[in-house]
């Protein structure tokens, strides 16, 4: 635990220094972060043989070791985080909800409210209006060409706001 929260107060100090996603803060991953994780492994190695498999320690050594790559990847990009709580926050609401899903009518409806919430979730998970994006993605999607579906996204729908929306054949150029 102590290795992890390391790890963490190194993403801190990125944190304090507003350096988050930068070069600066890759680097400063690769200096410390990289120590620390080489530590993580060798303790690793150190415990796997003295739990058995299927105990739930032997379980969580070997998940870790298996996911080592996976685990060790934001080392490599300053845009991924050290975790994945936002992720794993966004799905909560998902599995929350999951019950009410069940009995929306039909399976096929059901499926469409769990679009719909991706949708949403990952608007916010943007910083973007849902209720604005919706409103304005789906007077569009309809003539929008499907090459360029991608724009409509919400990371891209977000960043095209700040050039203008894409163009619509729904509303008239001014």
């Amino acid at each position: 635990m102590d290795l992890i929260l390391e790890l963490y107060r190194v993403e801190a100090q990125a944190r304090d220094a507003d350096l988050v996603g930068t070069a600066a803060h890759q680097a400063l991953r690769q200096e410390h972060s990289t120590r620390l994780l080489a530590r993580l492994r060798a303790w690793l190695a150190v415990q796997t043989p003295r739990h058995p498999p299927k105990s739930p320690m032997g379980q969580a050594l070997s998940y870790a070791t298996k996911q080592w790559e996976a685990l060790t990847r934001f080392v490599e990009d300053a845009r991924l985080p050290l975790d994945n709580n936002r992720s794993e926050a966004a799905l909560r609401k998902a599995a929350l909800g999951r019950k009410n899903f069940l009995f929306v009518g039909h399976e096929a409806a059901g499926e469409n409210l769990a679009g719909l919430y991706a949708l949403v979730a990952t608007c916010e998970a943007n910083g973007v209006n849902p209720e604005t994006y919706l409103a304005d993605v789906l007077l569009r999607v309809q003539t929008h060409p499907n090459s360029r579906i991608a724009e409509l996204l919400p990371h891209e729908w977000k960043r095209r706001q700040t050039t203008g929306p894409p163009e619509s054949h729904l509303q008239p150029s001014l």
